[in-house]
């Protein structure tokens, strides 16, 4: 094999690898792969046809991103939920997105706002999920729920802040998923969003912050009353 051919090799097992991550994160993020349900490589690549060394790369990915487990001799499962982790979780949550929603009022300007409002606009024009509902219009209000929250703190100034606030966001969207079981108004949470917003645009740091914690506050209560119910 020349040079050419073993870089094209190269490149396409990168792609092949990319997408068997793609697929898997997406689908623990959404759900459709349950907490601590074991993830069979032979499984998984009968049903991805990616081949065993994109999954098995793939998984390896994920388990340093602690979206997935690995046990000697046992392989790989999707991460546990538990009221404990729920709580760790937020806490530092909460704690980052004040630093990155402080500095961003602080620093954001008139092109900031404006994707603010952008970002809130598309989210009150898509309906909310039903409980349980995984289709088309459910991922499309999850893309523009995550849109709106990195818009309030994209002005931080920090690539490290927003480096764990992803983090951090994705592993609580795990557990959004358990919330997401049980009934939501729309308008409460549409009235949430404006009220945060509102303080944003008024440059009102304590008032956005306070609004701000009170908001993922009663995602982590909604999301914990479900996972012991579930339990």
């Amino acid at each position: 094999m020349n040079q050419s051919a073993m870089q094209d090799a190269a490149m396409d097992a990168g792609s092949r690898t990319e997408r068997a991550y793609q697929r898997l994160r997406q689908e623990i993020l959404v759900g459709d792969l349950a907490p601590n349900e074991r993830l069979r490589v032979a499984d998984l690549e009968e049903r991805f046809e990616l081949g065993l060394t994109p999954i098995r790369e793939a998984l390896a990915r994920l388990a340093s991103e602690g979206l997935v487990s690995m046990e000697a001799r046992r392989g790989a499962r999707v991460l546990e939920t538990s009221p404990a982790e729920l709580a760790d979780l937020m806490k530092t949550r909460r704690e980052i997105e004040r630093l990155c929603l402080t500095e961003s009022i602080l620093r954001g300007d008139s092109r900031w706002e404006a994707e603010v409002i952008a970002a809130l606009y598309l989210l009150g024009r898509a309906p909310l999920p039903e409980p349980g509902e995984k289709s088309e219009m459910a991922l499309e209000w999850e893309a523009n729920h995550r849109r709106f929250h990195f818009a309030l703190v994209n002005a931080c100034g920090s690539e490290w802040l927003l480096r764990f606030w992803n983090q951090l966001v994705d592993h609580s969207q795990r557990y959004r998923k358990i919330r997401f079981e049980g009934p939501l108004v729309a308008k409460e949470v549409q009235a949430e969003h404006q009220a945060i917003v509102d303080a944003v645009l008024r440059r009102d740091v304590a008032a956005a912050v306070a609004l701000m914690d009170g908001h993922l506050r009663d995602t982590e209560e909604a999301a914990l009353a479900a996972l012991r119910q579930a339990r």
